[in-house]
């Protein structure tokens, strides 16, 4: 009986240990928008994907709208281990590394088409290794989309915003990028934008098709010039320390799960910039302008002094390459 009971203990003991080895391990997704948004689906898609796939090893828990993090502190506590995976504006990374200010640098894509290309390239993909030495791993870019110039005036060349005063994020590059055109970049909160438009505070702001319709700033801006100007992605980010601490096979898994959803993310944000800009066609608040190749020109020519001031800091040959995307 004594046999019998010691047995039984050694069999609870030993179960009671699996069970805590086999605990699944956790990953959390922090990011600051909700779950509607292409970037919080794609959050969830993930999640879906790896419960589906991975269920009893790896668990994710997805936390939006800032229910853990900004996306200034996010990376912080991603080092210290309290999230696992976020994916900020790339703007956030600058204090990171300064070769992702690449994708601030104003003309310098002509369309998402030409980013996909560079992106997915090996220069691209190369970038997201260049965090690391931070101890930081990029995972994959995610889409916002395109910017625009939408203004109280009608914008068609550089000498359109001379003197004019436009809201930017807190960028270096998209400093310089007004003052290279004699414009008055001011940086203010994105919360406190239509309000500056609609006082005539400001002539104009910078942003996607989907910001732009979201946040109602077409009906306090009588145009809006398609200029497809710049980019507002994000990056898939994870820590060293994490990543690395998985198996090789347990690692691939995720990956090839997170590309998925990633592309899944992707292929919404370009269907909801469509989708927006026709919408504030059919408002008819806001008039659409197009500029020609030609206007562009002017515009390029105008935005290479930029490029060259952060060549240094971001590589000429990235620069160069990134270019070559567009043809």
């Amino acid at each position: 009986m004594r046999l019998l009971s010691a047995a039984v203990t050694a069999m609870a003991l030993t179960f009671g240990a699996t069970s805590v080895m086999a605990a699944p391990i956790e990953i959390k997704f922090s990011h600051v928008v909700a779950e509607n948004t292409p970037k919080g689906q794609m959050a969830n898609k993930f999640a879906e994907l790896v419960a589906e796939r991975l269920a009893g090893k790896v668990e994710v828990n997805v936390f939006p709208s800032s229910q853990l993090f900004g996306d200034n502190k996010v990376l912080e506590a991603m080092l210290l281990g309290d999230v696992q995976m976020a994916a900020p504006a790339l703007s956030k990374f600058q204090k990171y590394t300064k070769s992702l200010q690449l994708f601030d640098l104003p003309f310098l894509f002509k369309d998402m088409e030409a980013v996909e290309r560079f992106q997915k390239g090996p220069d691209g993909q190369h970038m997201l290794t260049s965090l690391e030495s931070k101890g930081l791993v990029g995972l994959g870019y995610l889409h916002n989309g395109m910017k625009q110039l939408s203004a109280s005036n009608p914008i068609k060349v550089p000498a359109d915003v001379d003197g004019k005063k436009f809201r930017i994020m807190t960028s270096d590059v998209l400093q310089a990028q007004f003052e290279a055109v004699n414009a008055v970049p001011l940086k203010k909160p994105f919360s406190e934008v239509f309000t500056l438009l609609q006082t005539r505070a400001i002539d104009g702001q910078e942003n996607t098709w989907s910001n732009i319709y979201s946040k109602k700033f077409y009906e306090v801006q009588p145009y809006i010039t398609e200029t497809n100007h710049g980019l507002l992605d994000y990056m898939v980010v994870t820590s060293a320390e994490f990543w690395n601490s998985l198996d090789d096979d347990l690692r691939a898994e995720l990956k090839a799960a997170l590309d998925e959803s990633i592309a899944f993310g992707n292929s919404i944000a370009a269907e909801k910039a469509n989708g927006d800009k026709q919408a504030i066609i059919d408002s008819k608040r806001s008039e659409i302008l197009e500029i020609t190749a030609e206007e562009r020109a002017q515009w390029v020519a105008a935005m290479k002094p930029v490029w060259a001031e952060f060549s240094d800091d971001i590589g000429a040959d990235l620069i160069k390459a990134a270019e070559a995307s567009n043809q």
